[in-house]
């Protein structure tokens, strides 16, 4: 039981520790010229996010950890740390665009394009599986992916519109902002 609300608590800590590194970061690039994009379906995400995290608190507070799935999920959080670092003050949970600001290339960018989403998705899945929960790791996948298709579709129409505005397809206003 411990070791379940030990993880529980660390991953709540750490949401709640980027929900305010997001706003932080937002409210900044706001206020140097930022301006926010396609922001409709946000509630969804956050609402997908919290009721998957207290679902977890619900069914997984008593249960034994598995072992080999709480090593996937910290290796999931390297990757998560990557992209915060990469993206640095530009890391936020909202689509902002930054008006000329260069395409991130950098860190995992240099590898795929929505590096975060891939971290999330994995989280997703993984967390409850580390409870045994295999039905819920399902079930919330597949709401994410639901979630993510209408995100990444507005990030990219957002980027693209915002690049062919520019007059130079190799920078991205919106600097590749994302996750939640």
């Amino acid at each position: 039981m411990i070791p379940a609300i030990l993880l529980l608590s660390a991953v709540t800590l750490e949401r709640l520790g980027e929900l305010w590194l997001a706003r932080r970061n937002t409210a900044a690039l706001l206020a140097n010229g930022a301006y926010e994009a396609a922001p409709e379906h946000y509630p969804l995400i956050v609402a997908l996010h919290a009721l998957w995290l207290a679902g977890l608190w619900g069914l997984g507070w008593a249960a034994p950890l598995r072992p080999g799935w709480v090593a996937v999920f910290l290796v999931s959080q390297a990757g998560r740390i990557w992209v915060l670092s990469t993206l640095g003050r530009r890391w936020t949970t909202r689509i902002i665009v930054v008006p000329g600001a260069p395409l991130v290339a950098s860190g995992p960018y240099r590898f795929v394009t929505h590096p975060n989403y891939l971290v999330v998705i994995g989280e997703i899945a993984v967390l409850p599986l580390c409870f045994g929960l295999p039905w819920y790791a399902l079930a919330f996948s597949l709401a994410n992916l639901a979630v993510l298709w209408v995100r990444v579709r507005a990030e990219n129409a957002t980027f693209g519109v915002a690049a062919a505005a520019s007059g130079d397809p190799a920078r991205d206003p919106a600097g590749e902002i994302e996750h939640l």
